[in-house]
């Protein structure tokens, strides 16, 4: 891939989030049908190719206030957690519908700050958007509104889509906005201000650029999609910010049309590694016998019969040393089971986990997905 004209074809798990002034007739408070529809025979065509497709979508309180028949300008918390339980039911049918005409499975998902901020949350959200997908479903993410408060929320739908793409290791977080990229200098404030094609880097330069709030139903604004562009390129996701307005919106962008591109020089497996490796502190050890070792330099999962004991107060999802036979440090990465847990499984065969424990956990001690190994 060039570094300074990435190309759409190029990635293959996207993330594409989809703002309320896009999808919803602010003046008319409907859906705008004809967009989304062009928008889905994108992702199907996307699908088609092999490419793994989630969406971010906002619009619940937008539709739901129409329901509803709310009243214009800001509402009180409880009308948009009201107007959110009533959109997300028709913004999910919508979505399903759209889909189910090219053969594809839309799936809600809702999310709270804290699917990803608190880790055993955050790998439940993970292991089913990742089930999900190997199903071939489009999963539809929204912030789940109807229980969410200002203090525990993310605010925006860019911001989120930056947190999905982190998660599920995504190759390329698409933002459709209002306009078409960022700009030197605010467009609809200076005649002579130039887009911003490629940015390889965030600086203090680029947020500079970056203005002021959106539309009325927009929660967010280019200061909210820079911010989301330093998560996403922190974690090796790419990210390209393209007028979302127009019909067909990702095949204008696959055919080279004016967008602003954020670059990474990470990539999403190598950045998830550094972190699990450099960033996150050991609550515990496992320690695992020759064959396992063995098995994990050849890029295998640790499974629970390689295991001959456990130490330490660990939690599901916690990070934990690996160390081999002589006790040294074989890698380390975040493991899939309590320690109580841990402890009833070690050495013994995957296919017994659900005997032993009373329910049906992971096949694995630690996934390779979700592991360092040492000199790596």
């Amino acid at each position: 891939m060039s570094a300074q004209t990435p190309k759409l074809a190029d990635f293959r798990r996207i993330v594409v989030k989809v703002g309320s002034s896009l999808l919803v007739d602010s003046a008319k408070g409907v859906l705008r049908r004809e967009w989304l529809d062009a928008l889905v025979d994108d992702v199907a065509e996307r699908a088609k190719a092999g490419d793994e497709l989630l969406v971010v979508s906002s619009g619940a309180i937008a539709m739901g206030r129409n329901v509803l028949k709310l009243a214009r300008g800001a509402l009180k918390l409880e009308e948009s957690q009201a107007a959110a339980a009533v959109g997300q039911i028709a913004l999910a049918r919508v979505w399903f519908d759209a889909l189910a005409r090219h053969g594809l499975t839309g799936a809600q998902v809702l999310l709270t700050l804290g699917d990803t901020e608190e880790r055993r949350r955050y790998l439940n959200a993970r292991s089913t958007i990742a089930k999900l997908l190997e199903l071939r479903a489009v999963p539809i993410i929204n912030e789940n509104d109807t229980v969410a408060t200002t203090e525990i929320r993310y605010g925006d739908n860019d911001r989120l889509g930056a947190r999905v793409a982190t998660m599920m290791s995504a190759d390329l977080l698409v933002l459709l906005s209002d306009v078409d990229g960022l700009y030197d200098a605010p467009p609809n404030e200076n005649r002579d201000a130039k887009l911003v094609p490629v940015v390889p880097r965030v600086t203090a330069e680029i947020e500079r650029m970056a203005g002021a709030a959106g539309s009325e139903l927009s929660r967010g604004g280019m200061r909210t999609k820079i911010e989301a562009a330093k998560i996403a390129t922190a974690a090796g996701v790419h990210m390209v910010i393209a007028a979302g307005h127009k019909l067909h919106p990702l095949r204008a962008i696959a055919e080279g049309g004016p967008c602003t591109w954020f670059l990474t020089a990470a990539n999403p497996i190598t950045a998830r590694k550094k972190w699990i490796g450099g960033s996150l502190e050991p609550k515990g050890a496992i320690h695992v016998d020759a064959g396992a070792v063995a098995a994990l330099r050849r890029g295998k999962s640790l499974l629970p019969a390689g295991v001959v004991r456990v130490e330490g107060t660990f939690a599901r999802g916690d990070a934990v040393l690996i160390r081999g036979p002589e006790g040294a440090e074989v890698g380390r990465g975040l493991v899939a089971y309590d320690k109580e847990d841990a402890e009833r499984l070690v050495g013994q065969n995957s296919e017994r986990i659900e005997t032993i424990l009373g329910y049906r956990g992971r096949s694995e001690m630690v996934h390779r997905d979700d592991l360092v190994i040492a000199g790596e």
